[in-house]
């Protein structure tokens, strides 16, 4: 009888041992989604300022190729000066 007695116990304790890794396990893989979560509205977050990076840099192209070179910047501005005035003038000129 001792030697089933020795069995079961040994059986026990591998069935402790078992639900014990079983429970180790599960706390782990509750942490990592934790950490997975954690890191994928990071990454989300990350990505929202690259898109507002790359419409600030658009924008900031965009006012450059405007403003043209270094050598017509000058010009340019002389450009846009002009059209405004004679925006202004055409405004004056149909408020009348």
């Amino acid at each position: 009888m001792s030697k089933i007695e020795d069995i079961v116990d040994a059986l026990e304790n591998k069935i402790s041992k078992v639900l014990h890794k079983q429970e180790v396990l599960k706390q782990t893989n509750a942490k990592l989604a934790q950490r997975l979560e954690q890191q994928q509205q990071k990454l989300l977050e990350q990505q929202e300022e690259i898109a507002s990076w790359n419409e600030k840099y658009e924008t900031l192209k965009m006012a450059n190729s405007m403003l043209g070179g270094d050598d017509n910047k000058r010009e340019t501005k002389l450009k846009i000066n002009a059209l405004i005035r004679d925006i202004d003038h055409c405004i004056s000129q149909l408020s009348e």
